[in-house]
């Protein structure tokens, strides 16, 4: 359901990524020297994520791994992922290029993180409606918790941003999201280099502790 404020926080996105993508020009194009250094070309990544209603865009971020390769052992994440890379996400200046996504309007600065495309047949009904706003940036999750909370309780937070989301929400997000950053809260899931792969949502279970045959993913 559209609320009132979605149209002004739609506004505030694209003055918003303005700002960071003028002001922050330098800064982008020091890290973009770094990445190129540290792990050639190409300096973005690109990846296929689900936006607003599940429709697919094309999310951009700073490169934090090397590419797979399986004859110098490099498959994992763990594996691939470099000293830089670490860096770039604990700060998370990886994400600076996610706000010409929020000028293009496939994201918002506050809103749900962009999950993988085969997660979309993994969600319940309810973890589902966190595709009801736009992607964003930062969000109730990421100042709650960010990589080291579990899956549920990630969708818990945004559906509740979803049924909140308010300019004064917004605002203490943004807030939280600077403290986040600079105490480097959540950058990995416990024994992951970033986060354990979601897999769905465990049957319901019956009184009789049976898998309720009525459940539906």
């Amino acid at each position: 359901m559209r609320r009132p404020y979605d149209r002004w926080k739609r506004l505030l996105d694209v003055l918003g990524a303005l700002l960071v993508l003028i002001v922050g020009a330098p800064l982008m194009a020091l890290v973009a020297l770094v990445v190129l250094v540290a792990h050639g070309r190409p300096v973005l990544f690109r990846h296929k994520r689900p936006g607003l209603h599940g429709e697919l865009f094309e999310m951009v971020k700073f490169r934090t791994m090397r590419h797979p390769d399986p004859d110098r052992g490099l498959v994992t994440d763990a594996e691939r992922l470099t000293p830089i890379g670490r860096w770039l996400r604990a700060s998370s200046l990886d994400e600076l290029p996610e706000f010409w996504n929020v000028l293009r309007g496939e994201m918002s600065v506050v809103g749900p993180r962009p999950h993988l495309v085969q997660y979309l047949d993994l969600y319940s009904p309810e973890q589902a409606r966190r595709h009801d706003v736009r992607p964003g940036i930062t969000g109730l999750a990421q100042v709650r918790g960010r990589n080291a909370l579990e899956w549920h309780a990630k969708f818990a937070h945004d559906v509740e941003y979803v049924d909140r989301r308010s300019f004064l929400l917004d605002l203490r997000i943004l807030l939280a999201t600077v403290w986040v950053v600079v105490s480097r809260q959540g950058i990995s899931a416990p024994g992951a280099a970033t986060w354990h792969e979601f897999t769905g949502n465990p049957p319901a279970q019956s009184p009789a502790g049976e898998p309720d045959p009525a459940y539906r993913r």
